[in-house]
């Protein structure tokens, strides 16, 4: 079973898509959404959540990955499967 993965973001937001295709292509069956565009109250969890401002910010269980550069890197540098291997504790 694979971690619960989280994500901020918004409706148009071309970085959002790419976060999201490389997650379902590293076997990612569920994302778990929240649309900040949508509900400023969750903008403003966010931005206390991550002290970032920009979307997507992606939570594999309870690690805060960043955002879609950073979900990128965590891949090239092999350690995003792993993350998502991990064993829920």
């Amino acid at each position: 079973m694979s971690q619960p993965v989280l994500m901020y973001t918004t409706a148009v937001c071309p970085y959002c898509l790419r976060a999201k295709q490389l997650l379902q292509a590293r076997g990612v069956s569920a994302i778990t959404e929240i649309r900040i565009d949508l509900d400023a109250e969750r903008r403003e969890e966010m931005m206390q959540r991550t002290g970032r401002r920009t979307v997507p910010q992606i939570y594999i269980g309870e690690t805060h990955v960043g955002g879609c550069d950073d979900l990128i890197a965590l891949d090239a540098a092999q350690k995003l499967k792993p993350l998502l291997e991990a064993a829920e504790n």
